[in-house]
């Protein structure tokens, strides 16, 4: 261990979210070397908290043909910002636009047929594109079961008039995460059957796609004519099965230190107490900039190489370390999480420690932390 870190700093450099473009651009290498099929880079969530338009032009440069979002804004979002390759969006909680989706080139997935009339009864100067939303074996969204029969055949009649053009297919695995192509076999199947339904009505051929990250790495049945890479495309594997890179790395300064006797009690509650004399530095992030409070005692942070504790509670506002006999100057910079070298945290260990999955780390950074492109 050192015993003083030396540094040169002069001011502070604010808490940073880096997106790092290269671990984009390998995860999607990964994925096309498993599947014949097209990739569609899914950037809801502002592309996983890594920013959508920094993830979009990133996977588009590394070979993705769609881009995908689950909110009408985030897709006309893209489209202005020179993305040409096709755009699908679904879901859409604050509603679309017909005809501003037919004029943009942007598809719209219906999951019910309510939604599809809601298409059909807006003004539109050209047939919106449309990708059929079959719920195969969630239950939370896409057309149950049942009512197949009956979205498709208002979709003949929609397409009859001009108002929809039926170019794709969609559905969603509930189960890839476990790894096991049997867990997909029931959704799969599904997924063929309203395929032929759907190509049975008249329709030509449509671009089915089931898969996301988990089913993309796993089970090649599932890849049908394009897969969707959301999380992977930031380094997260729901499957556990494969070393994606970390996209991200979160940095903040140390703002504070102390050095503090032994039975010393630490932030809010004295929830942990020193045994020794100890060095304390605190970093300017907190619960507020989606540093999750309940974390394990084994949660750590990462600074010249090393790994010390966070101790106590987490704030609103800041966390503490113990960096025991070293003293690191205030401005030094902690890496709180980034991609995997043996030292650092990576998102996957907040996961654990957080007692949640690693998207939520990523999706929860707050507006405060400053972006930065890598």
């Amino acid at each position: 261990m050192p015993s003083r870190a030396q540094s040169t700093v002069i001011g502070l450099r604010p808490p940073t979210l880096q997106t790092i473009l290269e671990s984009i651009a390998k995860n999607i290498a990964i994925v096309q070397a498993r599947s014949d099929s097209r990739i569609m880079a899914v950037v809801k969530a502002d592309g996983y908290g890594h920013g959508a338009l920094t993830v979009a032009h990133a996977a588009v440069a590394a070979g993705a043909q769609w881009l995908g979002t689950t909110d009408f804004g985030e897709a006309v979002t893209l489209r202005e910002a020179g993305l040409s390759v096709p755009i699908l969006t679904w879901l859409n909680p604050a509603g679309f636009d017909a005809g501003a989706a037919a004029a943009g080139g942007i598809d719209l997935a219906v999951g019910s047929v309510e939604e599809l009339q809601t298409i059909l009864e807006q003004p539109s100067a050209g047939a919106v594109r449309v990708h059929l939303h079959m719920d195969t074996g969630m239950s939370r969204e896409g057309v149950p079961h049942s009512e197949w029969d009956a979205i498709i055949l208002r979709a003949v009649e929609g397409q009859r008039r001009g108002k929809i053009r039926i170019v794709g297919l969609m559905g969603h695995l509930p189960l890839a995460d476990r790894a096991d192509p049997r867990a997909n076999e029931e959704a799969v199947s599904l997924m063929h059957e309203a395929k032929a339904k759907v190509t049975a009505a008249g329709f030509d051929d449509p671009l089915t796609h089931l898969a996301a990250t988990a089913g993309a790495l796993t089970d090649p049945a599932t890849h049908f004519g394009m897969i969707r890479l959301g999380a992977g495309l930031v380094g997260i594997d729901p499957s556990g099965t494969t070393d994606l890179s970390g996209a991200s790395r979160l940095t903040a300064p140390i703002v504070h230190n102390a050095t503090v006797k032994s039975g010393t009690a630490v932030g809010y509650g004295g929830t942990y107490i020193t045994d020794r004399t100890t060095r304390l530095s605190t970093l300017p992030v907190g619960y507020a900039d989606g540093i999750p409070r309940e974390i394990s005692p084994n949660a750590s942070v990462e600074i010249h190489g090393y790994r010390y504790p966070v101790v106590g509670r987490v704030s609103m506002d800041q966390i503490i370390i113990n960096t025991g006999a070293t003293y690191y100057p205030r401005g030094t910079t902690a890496t709180v999480f980034g991609p995997q070298d043996g030292v650092t945290p990576t998102i996957q260990d907040w996961g654990g420690w957080a007692g949640t999955i690693p998207h939520t780390i990523v999706t929860n950074i707050g507006s405060r932390v400053k972006r930065t492109i890598a």
